[in-house]
């Protein structure tokens, strides 16, 4: 009802009577009156008088019903510890393939090898729930799509230069911009999900506690519409996946990233290891090549660049 409501109210962009809401709902104006009364707790700024109602401003909301079709699948919390954690629960509890769980902030966001992800007010959090019907072996080139996706659509939003450092960060002029985390479980030979988590600076500040970080208002100098990223992304990254090129994603994910040929530092949980970057294979290993000639290939891990 609140998604019908400002969609009457914003297709008009004048007063509307609380009977012709109430006559085009179906409803009566006292239920009416109690939607447009929490929509306004909610952060709308919907002005009423003697002749109707008015919205006369938008919060930079993530609620269900700011997502047309997709509102079912949307499970938003103001705050949350991690929204990797929730869709866990979600996707073993059966949720449907493109659920999204979207968070205000988190207090316990972390990235890769367990790190901490500060996630205050103003980014933008959400993790993917996706059930895609390969093997697990193919599973890495899901977060290859997912950070293809968002950095063409950064690009496509903004006219930033996002690109990709391996494996799955977005940067701008070599400061963080987005860090991926992706988890996945698997029953022998079929993949039961895999669960993309973004955490993408917005319009927060990570400069104090993320050293290198940048935000997408810091770059642009004006707020930055969190919605409409969002809704880009998923459409960009649902299309890719209803299509899926998987034999040819890394290969477009390549024209992307800043990682080839550069000197680098991996860090996994047991070792660190050094060298140059020769290729990034087909499943999105990296090939590195040591000091000693040698080549190394990295399955996963946090990549510096040197």
């Amino acid at each position: 009802m609140k998604e019908q409501i400002l969609k009457i109210l914003r297709s008009s962009g004048e007063i509307v009577s609380g009977s012709a809401l109430s006559n085009r709902l179906g409803i009566s104006r006292v239920s009416v009156w109690k939607h447009i009364h929490s929509l306004k707790e909610h952060g709308y700024e919907i002005i009423a008088s003697s002749q109707g109602y008015r919205l006369a401003g938008s919060p930079d909301a993530l609620f269900p019903w700011e997502f047309p079709g997709r509102k079912s699948k949307i499970h938003y919390f103001s705050e949350v510890d991690s929204t990797m954690d929730i869709a866990r629960d979600l996707a073993r509890r059966g949720c449907p393939d493109f659920s999204v769980v979207i968070a205000g902030s988190q207090k316990q966001g972390r990235g890769r090898l367990r790190r901490s992800w500060h996630s205050s007010e103003g980014g933008l959090y959400f993790t993917v729930v996706l059930r895609p019907p390969i093997p697990p072996v193919l599973s890495p080139r899901m977060n290859f799509c997912a950070s293809l996706s968002l950095a063409q659509t950064l690009r496509r939003l903004f006219g930033i230069e996002a690109v990709v450092k391996w494996p799955n960060d977005i940067l701008v002029d070599d400061r963080k911009l987005c860090g991926m985390l992706s988890e996945m479980e698997a029953e022998a030979d079929r993949v039961a999900y895999i669960n993309v988590g973004v955490g993408l600076n917005a319009n927060n500040d990570p400069t104090g506690v993320e050293p290198g970080a940048v935000a997408l208002k810091e770059i642009l100098d004006r707020p930055v519409p969190r919605k409409k990223i969002l809704t880009e992304f998923l459409d960009t990254f649902e299309t890719r996946l209803k299509t899926p090129d998987f034999d040819n994603v890394v290969k477009e994910w390549k024209e992307y990233t800043i990682t080839l040929n550069r000197n680098v530092k991996i860090v996994t949980t047991n070792e660190t290891s050094e060298g140059r970057v020769v290729d990034v294979d087909e499943n999105g290993s990296l090939l590195l090549e040591l000091a000693d000639g040698s080549m190394k290939t990295i399955l996963y891990g946090d990549c510096f660049h040197v």
